[in-house]
C-alpha cells in the first residue's frame, strides 16, 4: 500500500490536502480498506466550525462505523455529494475521493500533520 506524498495525513487515518484556499479531506485507503464495503458517508455538517480532532462526519461499512476527524480547525464549506449515492467511491479509490473540504482557519496548520512516509509509519 502506497500513500501519496502531496498531502498530510492524521493518525486517525484521515488524509488532507490543500485546494487553493481549501483543504480537502478524505480517508485513507488503509482506513477503507480496514473497514471493508462502505455503505454510508455522511453527517457531514456544511458551516460547522471544527477544532482540530473534531468528529466532522462518519462513514460506515458492512463492519463497522468510524468517525471522521477535522485534521485542523476551521469550516466546513462542502460535503462531497456523490458519496451519498456512491459510497463505495472511497473503496475504489479512497486517495481520490474527498468527503468533504474545509476552509482551515490557518493553512499553516497542515504542516504539523503527518508526511506520507510517517503516516505509514504509524501503521
Amino acid at each position: 500500500m502506497s500513500f501519496p506524498t502531496d498531502r498530510k495525513y492524521v493518525a486517525s487515518h484521515e488524509w488532507a490536502r490543500l485546494d487553493g484556499d481549501v483543504v480537502l479531506v478524505g480517508i485513507t485507503d488503509n482506513a477503507q480498506d480496514q473497514l471493508g464495503d462502505l455503505v454510508f458517508v455522511g453527517d457531514v455538517n456544511v458551516g460547522a466550525a471544527l477544532q482540530a480532532g473534531d468528529v466532522a462526519g462518519v462513514v460506515e461499512s458492512v463492519k463497522a462505523a468510524s468517525d471522521i476527524y477535522a485534521p485542523v480547525a476551521g469550516e466546513v464549506v462542502e460535503f462531497n455529494e456523490a458519496l451519498n449515492d456512491q459510497p463505495n467511491l472511497i473503496n475504489e479509490a479512497a486517495h481520490d475521493t474527498w468527503i468533504f473540504k474545509l476552509k482551515p482557519n490557518n493553512p499553516a496548520d497542515l504542516d504539523n500533520l503527518l508526511d506520507a512516509a510517517a503516516y505509514e509509519a504509524t501503521l
